[in-house]
């Protein structure tokens, strides 16, 4: 029992040194920095591709930021699940508001059965443009992005040795929802490891089209579930790296209930499994993170039922030490990305004492439902996705089930509430 104490106890405080020197790496490369942006003339004629399915509860203003883009040539080319879809009349909408002209909204015309539904779009969309376009960018439908966001998301393309340019989501620690806490505390989390593995995110993502081509990418993502964490890879091949934008922290004011996250959490995990640079590496952080707290916190029980005091007290002392530090590095990431938020000219969230609270309390809470999700998904090959079924019994070897469109009935009644 001593020996398991003394163990734990410095496997948990290593683990937050660990995480001290990840998050201050973040932090650095979140330093503000003056921008070095490609004049009008030298920016490559881009389309920026939207994929829809479902009208998510920020797309008005998703499509209203994407037309008014400081940016010279450039086309919205707007990817539909079908002619029913509710995103359609939200779509249509935006674009005779505003009046604009470089917008095309396609329906999907040819549901692949052995890729998922975005990648069938990805592939349409990129296989319709003409030589003309001599760039890519991907962007998801709950953010809203800045007049300067494709401007920035290109320029670093003009280095020969990018391969492609992300940015990443942040969610805001409203305290709304359980389930948002926990997205949020888990995303804390994952940002710092996209940064330090170089995967993209493909809700903001930026390629030269010619590298698509030569890499054979659509091949690649007409047998995938996932879009964007294999890119590492096929970069990787190719001689070429993943760069993170810091001005791109793009904020996602979605809500999500608990019930609803775990579909979420469960497909993300699956798709870091199949896909993953190094999914070792993180199988690794999640028993620091999420086994030896847990065996902590049942030390502690057993101790306080068999009486001994001291060592509950021990393990309790540094228990709250790691819990606090964590809380402390979610504190001073929120700070920073807050800086990037308000530099976007939108608004961020209040930290109330309330919310910081249950910032804390969300911190174990997330530990086990991480922790059971990654277990669920070792043997379960079916993942739902936006009201659809898929069964991944590998990273090529991906089939859907039954396809249906998306109808105004499935659409979540608490209108914040994400899909």
């Amino acid at each position: 029992m001593q020996d398991l104490m003394i163990f734990l106890s410095k496997s948990l405080l290593s683990w937050l040194v660990i995480q001290v020197c990840f998050t201050l790496v973040f932090l650095w490369y979140l330093r503000p920095r003056k921008k070095s942006l490609i004049p009008d003339e030298e920016l490559p004629k881009t389309a920026v591709i939207l994929c829809l399915r479902g009208a998510d509860p920020f797309l008005p203003n998703c499509l209203r930021s994407l037309l008014q883009q400081n940016y010279p040539h450039y086309d919205l080319k707007v990817i539909l699940d079908s002619q029913e879809d509710p995103a359609l009349k939200i779509a249509t909408e935006a674009i005779a508001e505003l009046r604009a002209t470089n917008v095309q909204i396609s329906p999907l015309r040819t549901v692949r059965h052995n890729c998922s539904l975005k990648c069938s779009s990805l592939i349409q969309a990129i296989s319709d443009l003409d030589d003309s376009y001599k760039v890519v960018a991907l962007v998801d439908s709950d953010i809203k992005v800045h007049p300067n966001w494709l401007r920035e998301l290109v320029t670093p393309l003009n280095d020969a040795k990018v391969g492609a340019t992300t940015g990443n989501r942040w969610y805001l620690p409203t305290g709304n929802y359980w389930g948002s806490l926990v997205r949020y505390a888990g995303n804390v989390s994952t940002v710092v490891q996209m940064l330090i593995f170089q995967v993209p995110w493909g809700g903001t993502l930026a390629m030269k089209t010619e590298v698509i081509h030569q890499t054979g990418l659509l091949e690649k993502w007409g047998q995938s579930f996932s879009e964007d964490m294999m890119i590492h890879n096929v970069l990787k091949k190719q001689g070429l790296q993943v760069k993170l934008v810091p001005s791109l922290m793009m904020v996602n004011r979605e809500e999500s209930d608990l019930l609803s996250l775990l579909d979420n959490l469960k497909r993300l995990i699956l798709c870091s499994r199949l896909y993953h640079p190094r999914w070792l590496a993180l199988v690794s952080e999640a028993v620091s993170s999420i086994l030896f707290p847990t065996l902590v916190v049942v030390l502690i029980l057993e101790s306080l039922l068999e009486g001994q005091w001291y060592t509950a007290g021990l393990l309790f002392g540094c228990y709250s030490v790691y819990t606090i530090g964590l809380l402390l590095l979610m504190l001073l990431m929120e700070l920073a990305v807050k800086r990037v938020i308000l530099f976007q000219d939108q608004a961020t969230a209040k930290l109330s004492p309330i919310v910081i609270l249950k910032m804390l309390l969300a911190i174990p809470l997330t530990q086990w439902v991480y922790g059971v999700i990654m277990l669920s998904t070792i043997w379960t090959s079916t993942v739902k996705w936006r009201g659809l079924t898929y069964r991944v019994k590998g990273p090529w070897n991906v089939r859907l089930v039954e396809y249906r469109p998306y109808q105004w009935l499935d659409q979540p009644i608490d209108p914040r509430v994400s899909l």
